[in-house]
């Protein structure tokens, strides 16, 4: 799930990780401080002013996922409650091509709120241009059209607290093995931002938080087919590793398989987004300890929000970010649910009970 949504954001290289002694946030592409999505909220007044007027929605989405469908299901809701007709769902199946075809589709449409996850920067200034001019109110979801201007071109960018994503691996990991030891880091060797800033995050908590915990092994990775054959050398080199994070959950699943290949019960796993194979590990006491996702749900709200309240004529902020989530054995059926407004799957349902 995560990787085809961080690949379609990749492009976008200004969002920095902001650190000093005193606090660490995700910040956005020109150094904004992040809003919680938490604060942005319709009020009775809001939504009295918004109902009956026949407003419209648009959602084109890269993708469709279970991220994507929990986006568009918390997106869907904060509309309803306004009286906003979602009149076009697209997915352009990561075709940015196909996604400049959808945009055209939904200005025809004549949506006064559009949400939308650009594909590629370039590409998507040119394809967003003619929605700028008709008026509509542009949402869009972690990635950016190269020089488009907040306030003037678009409403605001929502995404994940990158930071909070990293930290509480972190935090989840020192947990697992008693706050010492020594641990494995399986970072993202491509320059995405989305994962970079989650992988930094965690390097940065344990350095900084844990003195008693030891980085002494770190691999890059960019293909999570080789995941168990680099963990598996990792392992060789640092038989005695009490823990290892891995930047998401599908390479997360290749380094599960080397530490059961080489009889190793003991080194805990910590990694970033839902999948059923880590998850059914972690609920029946496995090496996975935890899962930190995003609350795809509440960054749909919070989008719909954002632009319904650009569509008011209010200032809106430049920079939100929906909170992120530890999933744990004892909380995974809520967890999924907070995260992707779905069920966990039934075998990981099953095997937690």
């Amino acid at each position: 799930m995560l990787l085809k949504k961080l690949m379609a954001a990749a492009l976008v290289s200004g969002f920095v990780l902001a650190a000093n002694a005193a606090s660490a946030q995700t910040v956005g592409p020109s150094g904004e401080s992040a809003t919680p999505s938490a604060d942005v909220a319709l009020t009775d007044a809001d939504i009295g002013a918004l109902k009956g007027k026949g407003y419209k929605a648009a959602l084109l989405w890269h993708t469709s996922s279970d991220f994507t469908n929990a986006v568009s299901a918390g997106a869907k809701d904060e509309f309803a409650r306004a009286g906003v007709e979602i009149a076009v769902t697209t997915d352009a199946g990561f075709d940015a091509a196909r996604q400049r075809s959808d945009i055209e589709t939904a200005l025809a449409a004549k949506p006064n709120v559009i949400l939308a996850l650009p594909l590629d920067p370039v590409t998507s200034a040119e394809a967003f241009r003619q929605a700028v001019t008709d008026g509509s109110k542009l949402v869009f979801l972690s990635n950016l059209p190269s020089g488009y201007k907040q306030g003037t071109d678009y409403a605001s960018i929502v995404t994940d607290d990158l930071f909070q994503m990293g930290k509480q691996a972190a935090d989840a990991l020192a947990k697992a093995i008693g706050g010492k030891g020594k641990v494995g880091y399986i970072f993202h060797d491509a320059s995405y931002y989305v994962t970079n800033q989650r992988d930094q995050a965690f390097k940065s908590t344990i350095e900084k938080d844990y003195p008693d915990i030891k980085i002494v092994a770190e691999q890059g990775i960019s293909d999570p087919a080789r995941a168990e054959e680099l963990a598996s050398a990792m392992l060789l080199q640092n038989p005695d590793l009490d823990g290892i994070y891995v930047t998401w959950a599908e390479p997360a699943d290749g380094v599960l398989s080397a530490l059961r290949s080489s009889g190793n019960t003991k080194t805990k796993i910590v990694t970033l987004d839902l999948a059923e194979p880590v998850a059914l590990d972690m609920v029946k006491g496995g090496n996975v300890t935890a899962l930190v996702a995003d609350k795809a749900y509440e960054l749909g709200r919070a989008m719909a929000a954002t632009g319904l309240k650009s569509l008011l004529g209010q200032q809106t902020p430049a920079f939100v970010v929906a909170p992120a989530l530890t999933v744990t054995k004892e909380n995974v059926a809520d967890g999924w649910k907070q995260s992707l407004n779905r069920d966990a799957p039934q075998s990981v349902l099953d095997a937690a009970k």
